[in-house]
């Protein structure tokens, strides 16, 4: 593939922007997977290897990913839209080539999968693939979520097993259930979804006349929100995190 195919497939800009990139000597190859040291290229069809790729680009590092699947720790206080109306938006975190990455669609860059409320912490993840979103999203994969939920009233037996059983939500009669729960301490309940509706956290809580005080998503799958993941940090996932969420990709 060209080298200025590469950089627009990453995030880099327009081809005319990435061509300009590469012929202003911006743009450094590494010519193998084991090189310390990268090259200067400076023709912006030279023809190299896509897998394994790595470059710098204005002395930013980067990998080439065929597509994008990343894990953000979102703080509290921002939004999951790509138009937020009070909140930053999570994109924020994200360097601009994530941000950028050309889609097919009115709406480029990656998007959340999912969405946490703003006041909301913990594991989001986030992709330009579309098959990832439709396979965590779908409800007939019933992909488990875990949250740990800081409530305001003392937990009790009884309101457990209500969430077992299953309440019903004032928009539907259909009674919603937790995969699993346990109440971990006397304010801190764990709640495991297989589906997501709005605000499904706080209304089932509500239900049993109890309310959210704090929430937290602690995992998805068996994908776990690393301890040494930051609030507002984020990485890519590897083939066995993409793994632990259920989805091998193409």
């Amino acid at each position: 593939m060209q080298l200025q195919e590469i950089l627009y497939s990453q995030g880099f800009g327009t081809r005319r922007v990435c061509a300009g990139l590469i012929q202003q000597g911006r743009v450094q190859v590494y010519s193998s997977p084991s090189d310390n040291e990268p090259l200067t290229v400076t023709d912006a069809s030279a023809q190299v290897q896509e897998t394994g790729l790595r470059f710098t680009v204005q002395g930013v590092p980067w990998e080439y990913h065929e597509h994008a699947y990343l894990m953000l720790h979102k703080p509290a206080g921002t939004e999951c839209s790509q138009k937020p109306s009070t909140y930053p938006a999570i994109y924020s975190l994200l360097p601009s080539a994530l941000r950028q990455r050309p889609q097919k669609g009115p709406v480029q860059g990656v998007q959340a999968v999912g969405r946490l409320d703003q006041d909301t912490t913990g594991l989001l993840l986030l992709t330009d693939d579309g098959k990832f979103i439709h396979r965590l999203n779908s409800p007939r994969h019933h992909v488990p979520k875990v949250y740990e939920v800081t409530t305001k009233h003392p937990l009790d037996a009884q309101q457990v097993q209500r969430l077992l059983d299953g309440v019903v939500l004032d928009d539907d009669p259909t009674p919603v259930r937790a995969a699993a729960c346990e109440a971990v301490a006397e304010h801190h309940l764990r709640l495991t979804l297989t589906e997501g509706k709005y605000h499904q956290v706080k209304r089932m809580l509500a239900a049993v006349s109890n309310r959210v005080e704090g929430l937290h998503r602690s995992q998805i799958g068996s994908l776990l929100l690393p301890a040494d993941l930051a609030p507002g940090q984020w990485r890519w996932l590897g083939v066995a995190e993409l793994q632990a969420v259920g989805y091998v990709p193409a």
